[in-house]
């Protein structure tokens, strides 16, 4: 169980500890310990709370919701695991404010944020390249210095295009033999590396939207990819920075690891059964792993690197920062 940090917001807390129960008393909210003997975890002033995020096995005092009705605070109900379940909203709430915001957002604001996303989105794949000992990338950098460019969404998203197609015709050299990648390829995966890019791609929009939902941001509201019912626009969008370092880099690392063989995988290119589940279990240690925010300058897990850039992108909508500083590492 922990509190968010609090140079982004101390108004947030995650309580991840299960067994626990989230519960009032005066005008503190107490997360007790009720399966174990370390009762009381930690407490909290109820007017500085605007969201709780609880996961999996963690329940709340009939007194609690209540009060956290009546103090405006949201709670959000994920699995375990980080999936979203639903969210308890109460009649007072900041959400308004922040949805307000967000919907109220410019086209000139917009582009400058997914200008920040896709500029590193593009850096980070010259960096798992080179990190991977492919060289010649110089065309990737060209891209990136035309994202500046860009007047429009439709530039931007031309120049992504051509970046995505490039960066995956070098991805081959990056994987050991006996593993190849030629296209990316979606619905279906035609190969085995395309299916473990998808299925990382899937894990990370959840990641994403758990990060984006904590900070009570409208993932179907985005700043690049088209609205489209049921799509999760915003997750989408901020998922781009993440993409090479975090989804591509897990892949070619169990691959190159032997983690997997062909034999792990079904006809129609999907992991067994047992496969799967070694899959979900190194990819959640993947996630746990640490390294140094290069905007903040400390040690973070992958994990705690997505709520931070959640939350520096509600900012930026907001108004207070200037400008939205994408998750982009340079080697």
């Amino acid at each position: 169980m922990k509190a968010s940090d609090g140079m982004f917001l101390d108004s947030v807390v995650y309580v991840t500890t299960q067994g626990t129960q989230v519960r009032t008393d005066g005008g503190q909210i107490i997360v007790h310990d009720v399966d174990g003997d370390d009762g009381e975890l930690a407490t909290f002033p109820t007017e500085k709370l605007e969201t709780i995020n609880v996961f999996g096995g963690v329940n709340f005092s009939t007194p609690f919701v209540a009060k956290a009705n009546e103090h405006g605070i949201v709670l959000n109900y994920f699995t375990q695991n980080g999936n979203y379940r639903g969210s308890f909203v109460p009649e007072r709430n900041t959400i308004a404010e922040v949805r307000r915001a967000q919907y109220a957002l410019d086209d000139t604001t917009e582009l400058a944020i997914a200008k920040a996303m896709i500029r590193a989105k593009i850096r980070n794949a010259r960096t798992l390249l080179s990190r991977k000992g492919v060289t010649g990338t110089d065309l990737l950098r060209d891209l990136g210095e035309r994202v500046d460019r860009a007047t429009s969404k439709d530039d931007l998203r031309g120049t992504e295009g051509e970046a995505a197609e490039r960066y995956f015709s070098r991805l081959d050299e990056a994987l050991v033999d006996g593993w190849t990648f030629e296209t990316r390829s979606k619905r279906p995966p035609e190969d085995h590396i395309n299916s473990l890019l998808s299925l990382s791609y899937v894990m990370m929009k959840n990641e994403v939207l758990t990060g984006l939902r904590s900070y009570n941001l409208d993932p179907f509201l985005g700043v690049l990819h088209a609205d489209r019912h049921g799509r999760p626009s915003l997750a989408l969008d901020l998922q781009e920075e993440f993409r090479p370092l975090f989804c591509d880099a897990f892949v070619t690392r169990v691959v190159n690891r032997g983690t997997f063989n062909h034999d792990d995988f079904r006809d129609n290119n999907r992991l067994r059964d047992d496969a799967f589940q070694t899959y979900l279990s190194k990819f959640d240690a993947y996630m746990e792993e640490t390294l140094t925010h290069p905007y903040f300058e400390y040690e973070v897990s992958r994990r705690k690197a997505i709520h931070q850039q959640s939350i520096l992108l509600r900012k930026a909508i907001t108004s207070e920062l200037d400008e939205y500083h994408a998750l982009e590492v340079f080697r």
